[in-house]
């Protein structure tokens, strides 16, 4: 096994157990590692493929099959894939069975309870990693930002504040040239 593969699943293997939330909560981590430690690709291509993954239809995780599929091909995006979902895949059907078996059980309600907060700051992380690779003018940030809080303090249809930033971003390239 080459290098690139190797280095794919020594990141993502252990990661698939921390997908506590969904994808979106290792985002920070997949971002420090890919871009900060194993060098694969920028922050911009980072924000490019994160993008990309988050138009197409399917999981939340599917950003880690492009960062495969960028550093190693078509072997490097089936390995990654493997990587993300299988372990949690095989934990999830070993405890599912377990879990049933111990319903509404007071351990059971406390862990339930105390992964609500570790899923959210995990997925504040990540919006945080996804803000600061914005490159270009702050006002890009600023839309991020308003989208962000707007999508968290009411109950407004995602498709409406894409729309909006949209709009916002539009809006600014034609007043200021930007």
């Amino acid at each position: 096994m080459n290098r690139s593969l190797g280095g794919l699943l020594s990141v993502f293997l252990p990661l698939s157990f921390l997908t506590i939330g969904g994808g979106q909560a290792i985002l920070a981590e997949v971002q420090r590692q890919v871009v900060g430690v194993h060098h694969w690709m920028s922050r911009e291509e980072f924000l490019q493929i994160f993008a990309i993954s988050r138009m197409a239809p399917g999981p939340g995780s599917l950003f880690i099959t492009l960062i495969g599929w960028h550093v190693a091909g078509v072997a490097g995006a089936v390995a990654a894939t493997v990587a993300i979902f299988g372990p949690t895949a095989l934990l999830t059907y070993v405890i599912a069975g377990f879990w049933s078996r111990y319903e509404n059980a007071p351990w059971q309600k406390a862990l339930e309870a105390g992964l609500k907060p570790v899923a959210a700051g995990m997925i504040l992380a990540s919006v945080y990693v996804l803000i600061t690779s914005l490159s270009g003018a702050p006002w890009t940030q600023a839309i991020a930002l308003i989208a962000t809080a707007t999508l968290v303090a009411s109950r407004i249809h995602p498709i409406m504040v894409l729309s909006g930033g949209a709009l916002c971003f539009l809006a600014a390239h034609m007043l200021f040239g930007v």
